[in-house]
């Protein structure tokens, strides 16, 4: 009795380390091909060179991610979870809509200064990789839900209202951030301050 019980736990104890390797191997595999994403970018990532960066053959990235899509969400997940995206939910609590959209607007701008890399080559290759869809439609719907709370409460309506949400979207997106800091050599301060005022100014303008 005694034998058959050791036997059993030692099956146990079998199957949870297998399981811990493998859990372990997925994870090399996601890290890998986050770090492929960021520097040579999506659509110049292939599973051979996922499998090299990994240490470990194509067989085994398959066994783990059978489409492009399971790996890219496997991708974006980690991504993100190291990167976390600003909290609108922490916008929502400034009631003047002039400071929650300068809080808002520094708060993505210090994500995009940190992910720049990332968010440039995904940014590039989103067109060319049929499995980037659902990453990229989830940031975008990010952006969306962001624009929903910095503009809530706003005084405008009608054609100003527009305006302003327009205004809003184009100032939080990527390319406008990269477009004032690195082209325009702006900090990110600065860049916050004339978005700011691009509102503001969109919301002022007569029809």
């Amino acid at each position: 009795m005694a034998t058959e019980q050791t036997k059993r736990t030692e099956r146990r104890y079998r199957k949870r380390l297998r399981a811990e390797q493998e859990q372990r191997t997925r994870e090399r595999i996601t890290a890998a091909a986050v770090q492929l994403h960021g520097s040579i970018g999506p659509a110049r990532t292939t599973v051979s060179g996922v499998a090299r960066a990994a240490g470990v053959q194509r067989a085994t990235v398959y066994r783990h991610f059978p489409t492009d899509a399971d790996l890219f969400a496997a991708c974006s997940a980690h991504y993100w979870a190291r990167n976390p995206l600003p909290d609108p939910e922490s916008w929502a609590s400034i009631s003047d809509p002039g400071e929650r959209l300068r809080q808002a607007l520094a708060d993505i701008y210090g994500l995009y200064r940190r992910t720049e890399p990332m968010l440039e080559k995904t940014s590039r290759d989103a067109a060319l990789v049929e499995a980037m869809a659902a990453p990229a439609a989830r940031f975008v719907a990010y952006l969306d839900g962001a624009v929903d709370t910095i503009v809530a409460g706003r005084p405008e309506r009608g054609n100003a209202k527009r305006r302003v949400r327009a205004a809003v979207a184009h100032a939080i997106s990527f390319p406008s951030w990269q477009s004032l800091v690195r082209r325009q050599g702006l900090g990110d301060e600065d860049a916050v301050a004339v978005m700011a005022a691009m509102v503001e100014a969109a919301g002022a303008a007569k029809p």
